[in-house]
């Protein structure tokens, strides 16, 4: 797999003109660069080393400037690389930014590399030790600790050959660790060549991308094309993580691209203006973190204003390591892991970094238990940080592509995850076509909710006999999505936690009862409506001596209703139940000696008048006892 190397150090120490005589390329190619002999931008370049497990491996070079007011560049250099050499002059020492660029490289995750004590052919042989003693000394307690310190000079050759050979060393040992399946370039330049068109250059940090494939601009969400790749000069088809890349971009302008985007699939990062890290304030910083503090936030080769909300505290001491919220200016796609590091205005210096924990805009309370969901994800498995991602994103779930941010995980590994996670009740599929899933917790939080909601509600209305289907949905299920509501409720049905009569849900232990007043109630109605029979009192006689109106009573209504006692006919007319059934017989009866039954007929057979006769007969036929044929009723064929 490709390895990139980084250079580090204060300005003037010789980094570009020691990767010159390693590398034989010139990486101060800009016209100010040569007039003021300073480096101001990224250099690039290559070299072949020889021996290790494979043979000849090529190694990149990435060559940052050293000085103090172009640290950013040197931010967005080193973010693509994999070890340092530590460029350090012998006739100065150790200088302000050899101990910044070792303090962001750390910041970086970056854990392995080398020291090169250059100009050595200036210095004495006492001043050189004696300098070789001052840098190892400096150096314990970093990265670096240990590491070999290479005495060398581009001018004379002297070194380089050991050097190279420790190169070699690293090179064969080291083994990154990257991504296979998330096609991610940082755009660490911009620029337009002749016969090409738009082109821009960058780290592979992960993934691979061949010649002819779709990409987006992250973030700003514009589509190309990739024309074609070069990889160290050659022309090639396919790019593989850890490689230098160009890549010539179809149908954009360099006026729409900076350095600091992204390429990479469309649809496969998701922009935020706000993350949660674990952020470091370095042992060096001469001032804590404080709440809403504004900094430079660097991330890959994006430098972004943006501030420090503290979700544990007031203020982020040095030496000290805190979950925080950092909100930009402009939107950033990241992943899981992702390392970054913030700088303050005054003075202009490096003062924290960390890990970014969530690159999706979770809604995360101060000092609220879910800060230790996010300090949890600094240490755990990936499937466990699966499952804290969907328990972060609560209600909403996370869809696939996004679990593919949040975790870091290959799309292999998830899927199976996934689907462990399904067996165990510990993550569920709301959403099959968006492949969105939630956390079982949250089913179970909302499973619960609900139960409690139906209790309180039969609490509150003891006469109903429960809520109906859409009505829940739009009260108590508002603020969640139409399929995880459903996702809930059908999993309560199935368990038999909950009941339902056609579109009523209750609880199953539920039966409608009435309250001491209620009851009272329930008896006045009764009686005077068993009393009526046939020919029920007058709904406004019987409420107004009870100080009522309709309304206020027809819960009780419903009740009696519900338990056989009346029969509603129509609206706001009841008939005691019992004479209703006797007067069905008669109407059966009849019709055992007649084929019809005429309204006089019926009116014989009931003994009552039209005022009654005449909505018992609709009623009947409502009820498909009989039906209607002209002015006359017959039996319905059952």
């Amino acid at each position: 797999m490709p390895v990139i190397m980084g250079t580090a150090g204060h300005i003037d120490h010789g980094k570009t003109t020691l990767v010159k005589a390693l590398t034989g390329i010139d990486c101060d190619r800009l016209a100010e660069e040569k007039k003021r002999g300073i480096t101001i931008e990224l250099g690039f370049a290559f070299m072949e080393l020889p021996g290790g497990k494979s043979g000849v491996k090529r190694l990149g070079v990435v060559d940052v400037p050293g000085h103090e007011r172009f640290v950013k560049n040197m931010v967005a250099g080193a973010a693509g690389i994999d070890f340092v050499v530590l460029v350090i002059a012998a006739d100065e020492g150790i200088m302000p930014q050899t101990r910044e660029h070792l303090e962001i490289c750390s910041l970086l995750g970056i854990t392995t590399g080398v020291v090169a004590l250059t100009k050595v052919d200036m210095v004495e042989p006492d001043w050189l030790m004696m300098v070789e003693e001052e840098v190892a000394t400096y150096l314990k307690g970093s990265f670096l600790e240990g590491s070999p310190i290479l005495p060398v000079s581009a001018h004379t050759g002297a070194g380089l050959p050991e050097l190279k050979a420790e190169l070699a060393k690293l090179v064969d040992a080291f083994q990154p660790h990257r991504r296979s399946d998330l096609f991610r370039l940082p755009v660490d330049r911009v620029f337009t060549m002749k016969g090409y068109g738009t082109v821009v250059t960058g780290t592979l940090v992960s993934g691979k991308i061949k010649v002819g494939e779709d990409v987006t601009v992250f973030p700003k969400g514009l589509a190309t094309k990739v024309r074609t790749l070069q990889s160290h000069g050659a022309q090639v088809e396919e790019v593989a993580a850890g490689s230098r890349t160009a890549v010539n971009l179809s149908g954009l302008e360099v006026e729409e691209l900076s350095r600091g985007d992204v390429l990479a699939r469309p649809g496969s990062l998701f922009p935020s203006l706000s993350w949660d890290v674990e952020l470091t304030c370095l042992k060096s910083s001469p001032r804590s973190i404080k709440h809403r503090k504004e900094v430079h936030f660097h991330h890959g080769a994006r430098e972004v204003m943006a501030r420090v909300y503290m979700l544990e505290g007031e203020a982020l001491e040095p030496g000290q390591t805190a979950i925080c919220r950092i909100r930009f200016t402009e939107p950033l796609a990241g992943v899981f892991g992702d390392r970054v590091v913030a700088r303050s205005f005054s003075p202009l210096r490096t003062i924290a970094g960390g890990r970014l924990l969530s690159p999706l805009p979770h809604r995360v309370k101060r000092f609220s238990p879910a800060v230790e969901t996010l300090r949890s994800l600094g240490a755990s498995a990936p499937e466990d940080i699966v499952l804290a991602q969907l328990e972060l994103a609560a209600n909403a779930g996370l869809s696939f592509a996004q679990l593919l941010v949040a975790s870091s995980m290959e799309s292999k590994a998830l899927e199976k995850a996934l689907q462990l996670m399904g067996g165990r009740q510990e993550a569920f599929l709301i959403d099959r076509e968006a492949r969105v899933y939630v956390s079982g917790k949250v089913v179970q939080a909302l499973s619960e909710g609900l139960l409690a909601h139906l209790a309180d509600f039969h609490s509150r209305e003891p006469m109903k006999p429960g809520v109906a289907r859409g009505g829940l949905a739009s009260t108590w299920g508002k603020r969640l999505s139409p399929k995880l509501f459903h996702l809930v409720l059908e999993g309560l049905l199935r368990k038999g936690a909950i009941a339902a009569d056609q579109e009523m849900l209750r609880l199953p232990g539920h039966k409608v009862s009435l309250a001491s007043d209620a009851a009272s109630l329930r008896q006045k109605l009764l009686d005077a409506y068993t009393a009526g029979g046939l020919t029920p009192p007058n709904m406004k006689d019987v409420l107004e001596p009870l100080d009522l109106t309709f309304k206020e009573a027809a819960p009780v209504f419903k009740v009696l209703q519900d338990e056989g006692l009346l029969v509603k006919i129509k609206e706001e007319m009841y008939f005691d139940a019992t004479s209703v059934a006797g007067l069905i017989e008669k109407v059966v009866a009849f019709f055992a000696t007649h084929e019809d039954m005429h309204p006089q007929d019926f009116r014989e057979v009931s003994g009552l008048s039209r005022k009654y006769a005449i909505p018992l007969l609709e009623y009947f036929d409502k009820e498909k006892l009989t039906v209607r044929v002209g002015d006359n009723r017959k039996l319905r064929k059952r």
